[in-house]
């Protein structure tokens, strides 16, 4: 990793100055100004106009109560929050993550991340964040809907699909959007479905988008392999999560011939030497919504379950964390190299600390970073927001077809601008680079606003 040059020193001191509190954003923020030295050495014009310092900054915060009533009958309150971070290449785009985790920091640096990814995709997307400290685990249908419902009536009216296009992320999935875009429609009295992606399938919904964070992801990994000369083919893989990013990253890196052995939830991890069995992992986690013991418990003898620990003591080629932000070490990275990984590719967003990332860039090893490997879902939503726009419905392998083809792009940019910037095989500055300039440019045409 890269020392930050000294004429972004001040910037990054500044960010942390006027965003107390919020270690999250600061980490974000430096990863990026840390790849930003080569740039602006070689493009001094990135350093006027206040043009970095307002990529730090947001255009907009936007903090509410949700008020809303339990099935005791008894009020609750939480806080929601949508982060409209950049708009210089479109609308906001980006999930809502429901979690007690949640708060402005996150979001900011959530929605900060959203804004590189999306520019990677090449399409015409901004980014945005947003969500709250709600927890849905122990929830029943009915208080889910509740919530999503005053939740949507304060955030409705900062929406639309040419201002703020939010989606899921985590604890968001199909029926939280399917709450939220009922509820959008019965206080708009308009059926605007360009204004959430994510959606069901029966009411504007995009086929493969929600296997299409775990399917990117792979896509990216499986392409950062075959400049090595290898593939997912006959690999043992580790996935952590158990959510929809890991459980579609699991299909995509079967079908490629892979073998994963691991996955986890916040309670512990499973080890299935003989592979996990998809089928039972999809009935536990999306249908029953149970803890990953359960998989130990009905997959039987040689299915061992480790309650707290690591994920990442588990050897393996190629390493996939894909649950939440910080959640690999600088400790878990050391014991994945001396077990043998060779790739790392994060599904979830900023899943491995800085200390991680440069042990890993150290010791060699294909490190793929988040806003570009899991970029594959907010692409799909960028599809989605084409169908809706078009009146038009495209099968899965269609959809599928274009997400790869995204896919390899995003990874190509990455590969060829660290080639370009003098690093080559450095994902990490090939991402940040790339995704920065695209940002940069739209900036500097539409001038100091």
């Amino acid at each position: 990793m890269n020392k930050i040059d000294d004429k972004l020193q001040p910037i990054l001191a500044e960010v942390v100055s006027r965003n107390a509190g919020e270690p999250e954003f600061h980490q974000a923020v430096q990863e990026v100004l840390e790849s930003l030295g080569r740039v602006v050495a070689k493009h001094p014009h990135y350093l006027e106009a206040a043009l970095i310092e307002r990529i730090c900054e947001p255009e907009r915060q936007i903090i509410f109560r949700i008020p809303w009533v339990d099935d005791a009958g008894n009020v609750q309150i939480n806080r929601g929050f949508r982060v409209q971070f950049n708009s210089a290449l479109g609308p906001y785009k980006g999930g809502l993550r429901f979690h007690p985790s949640v708060n402005v920091g996150i979001i900011k640096f959530l929605g900060f991340e959203q804004t590189f990814k999306n520019a990677l995709t090449g399409m015409p997307i901004g980014g945005g964040k947003g969500g709250s400290d709600f927890d849905p685990k122990g929830r029943s249908d009915a208080e889910i809907m509740r919530f999503c419902q005053s939740l949507m009536t304060e955030l409705h009216r900062h929406l639309g699909e040419y201002t703020d296009v939010p989606a899921g992320d985590i604890g968001v999935g199909g029926r939280e959007i399917g709450y939220m875009f009922g509820q959008y429609k019965r206080l708009t009295n308009r059926y605007e479905a360009g204004i959430l992606t994510g959606k069901g399938l029966s009411y504007g919904g995009s086929q493969a988008r929600t296997e299409a964070t775990g399917y990117g992801n792979t896509y990216f990994v499986q392409a950062m392999l075959e400049t090595k000369g290898t593939s997912f083919d006959g690999k043992r893989v580790v996935v952590s999560g158990s959510g929809n990013v890991a459980i579609y990253s699991i299909e995509k890196v079967q079908e490629f011939g892979g073998k994963v052995v691991a996955c986890s939830d916040s309670s512990g991890y499973v080890i299935d030497e003989n592979g996990i069995d998809l089928a039972l992992l999809q009935e536990i986690k999306e249908v029953r919504r149970e803890r990953i013991s359960e998989y130990a418990l009905r997959r039987g003898e040689g299915v061992q379950f480790i309650a707290n620990g690591s994920i990442w003591d588990v050897p393996c080629d190629v390493a996939m964390p894909s649950a939440t932000q910080n959640e690999l070490s600088g400790k878990d990275a050391h014991t994945l190299i001396k077990n043998g990984v060779i790739a790392v590719g994060e599904g979830a967003n900023m899943p491995s600390t800085p200390e991680a990332v440069r042990i890993f860039q150290d010791a060699g090893v294909l490190f793929a970073p988040g806003k570009a490997a899991n970029a594959g879902g907010v692409a799909t939503s960028a599809l989605e927001m084409q169908q809706n726009a078009s009146r038009d419905s495209w099968s899965f392998d269609q959809t599928e077809t274009r997400l790869a083809a995204i896919m390899r792009g995003i990874h190509d940019r990455c590969y060829e601008t660290a080639d370009e910037y003098g690093a080559p095989g450095d994902y990490v500055l090939g991402a940040n680079v790339a995704g920065f300039v695209r940002v940069a440019e739209a900036m500097r045409a539409l001038g100091v606003v």
